[in-house]
């Protein structure tokens, strides 16, 4: 029989240079320097298991949702400065056959038998295919109640008194996070050249922000649509509240079920994630053909910084935005165009989108006793650990987020668009 290995030297074994976090375990074991910032802890043979019989974020994300990994020196509702250390020091090497399989000897080949997931974890993408094909109606309004259900109170617990759950632009670098919310939605009723008595299509509307800015502001007709029925009913009861209700809506309803036509403008903020980039041509076909000629899109969404397809990580598939789907600004240009919609502007706002998690994840640490009372404590870790890993990833330029502002121009060639674009900053 083998000699077990202690678990941090096992880590240790397997790491590039210099360790720049404490690597400790419930072996007593230990690894690193005894005086770094942060350290993470196997607490017992449940975390071993998850690390082991699913390497990476997943296995990573499973311990540390679980409470069975614990990173010390951070709030579990921001743990965006561990990550941050550990994304730019802790480097792994691939090992061969053999010391692979002397480690996983070393470490228990009883560790081999996967633990039962999480709760919060979502199916894999292949049992999900059981429940209907990738992107129908079906499926996606399952993924969506996945996130958006949790809890309405929640969400105003993370993102504030907006209740908006996009990407905020920032007016300055000292702006609020309220502040830059309302500002992004003025920027887009601008770029959209809303006026009053004009008629607005806002697709995955989400708790209204928009659809209740542009009756509001604006004078707007204005209906929402979300495939969360949560949304939809503090959506409704918030345009109530504000005496909304003669010009804005939010509809419980799949967009693809939207009858209406002749929008003046159409805005989709933070949908196209959850559309499937082969369904990107049918997407902006069915928005072209709500608008009338000359009618505006403005598309909002997180993007690559490249143009290839490619799947969220295992992670965020799981606990997050499963069936998630991203691609690069030069790929939505290029499918808006070819459905006929001539792209007039487009503009890229990663960093805005890194200040408004660092937002979120204050918010979150403030309210963390609430929080954890509200949809409990594995819950509360998921928002943490992929919201402090979502702004590592925005800073890092490995996601973006582009607006993408286009017209239906008529067959004469003419967009009504101006010679300059007249909505400023």
């Amino acid at each position: 029989m083998s000699s077990r290995i202690p678990i941090a030297e096992a880590f240790d074994q397997l790491l590039v240079g210099t360790v720049p976090v404490r690597i400790t375990a419930y072996d007593g074991s230990a690894a690193g320097a005894e005086d770094a910032a942060f350290a993470i802890h196997v607490r017992n043979e449940r975390g071993l298991s998850y690390l082991m019989t699913a390497p990476g974020d997943l296995g990573l994300g499973r311990a540390y949702v679980s409470g069975d990994l614990e990173v010390s020196g951070v709030h579990p509702g921001d743990p965006y400065p561990a990550l941050r250390e550990i994304k730019s020091g802790l480097k792994f090497r691939r090992p061969g056959a053999a010391e692979a399989l002397a480690l996983v000897r070393g470490l228990g080949l009883e560790h081999l038998k996967p633990p039962v997931p999480p709760a919060q974890e979502h199916l894999p993408r292949w049992r999900r295919a059981v429940e209907g094909l990738r992107h129908s109606q079906q499926r996606d309004a399952e993924v969506i109640h996945h996130h958006y259900d949790v809890s309405n109170r929640f969400y105003e617990l993370v993102l504030g008194p907006s209740m908006t759950y996009t990407c905020a632009v920032f007016p300055s670098e000292d702006a609020t996070l309220e502040e830059a919310q309302a500002n992004k939605y003025d920027l887009i009723a601008r770029k959209l050249d809303l006026q009053q008595g004009q008629r607005l299509l806002d697709v995955g509307c989400g708790w209204g922000g928009m659809v209740r800015h542009a009756a509001r502001e604006y004078g707007v007709r204005a209906l929402g649509v979300t495939l969360s029925r949560e949304q939809a009913t503090w959506a409704q009861q918030r345009i109530k509240e504000e005496g909304l209700d003669h010009l804005a809506e939010v509809r419980h309803l799949d967009y693809r079920n939207v009858e209406e036509r002749d929008f003046d403008a159409v805005s989709s903020i933070g949908l196209t994630e959850h559309i499937g980039v082969k369904n990107y041509p049918a997407y902006f076909g069915f928005l072209r053909d709500r608008l009338k000629p000359h009618g505006r899109l403005l598309n909002h969404c997180i993007t690559r910084p490249h143009n290839k397809k490619e799947d969220t990580g295992a992670f965020i598939d799981r606990y997050v935005f499963p069936d998630g789907e991203l691609t690069g600004s030069g790929r939505i240009i290029t499918e808006a165009q070819d459905v006929g919609l001539e792209v007039q502007h487009e503009e890229n706002f990663r960093v805005h989108y890194a200040k408004t998690l660092a937002g979120w994840c204050h918010n979150l640490v403030e309210n963390w006793d609430e929080c954890v009372a509200e949809v409990g404590e594995a819950t509360a870790r998921v928002w943490g650990l992929y919201m402090a890993g979502s702004r590592l990833s925005f800073e890092r330029n490995e996601i973006q987020l582009h607006h993408v502002l286009a017209t239906r121009t008529d067959a004469d060639g003419v967009s009504g668009y101006p010679l300059r674009h007249t909505f400023g900053i």
